[in-house]
């Protein structure tokens, strides 16, 4: 299930579009789909459909009072990310000190220093 969460909300970020209203919900408190929509070159109804990506996937939370549809960021599903970013480096870190291990230990470098 977690793996289903992470690759929904990844495939939402690995769009440039999304992110940058990613990082523009996140600048702020709440800001309103047209405020969205406002610096970008794509129309209203194609920013609605972005974010109706980002909620499903848990990065935002839309809330529509009267005419106007509101973002705010779930930093949940962010979170979800990092945590599977840390893991990947944490790992790929043991691999290296491992490596660097592996090299300073190298009976090779011993060989030519005498």
């Amino acid at each position: 299930m977690l793996d289903l969460e992470l690759d929904r909300v990844l495939h939402a970020l690995a769009d440039p579009t999304r992110r940058s209203m990613v990082e523009r919900i996140s600048a702020a408190t709440a800001l309103s789909a047209t405020g969205l929509a406002e610096p970008m070159d794509i129309s209203l109804a194609a920013v609605v459909q972005h974010l109706k990506i980002l909620e499903e996937c848990g990065v935002i939370r839309t809330e529509k009072i009267g005419r106007i549809r509101s973002c705010r960021l779930q930093p949940e599903a962010l979170s979800l990310v990092a945590s599977w970013m840390h893991e990947r480096r944490r790992l790929w870190e043991l691999k290296f000190d491992r490596l660097g291990e592996l090299l300073a230990d190298d009976p090779a470098d011993e060989s030519e220093s005498s």
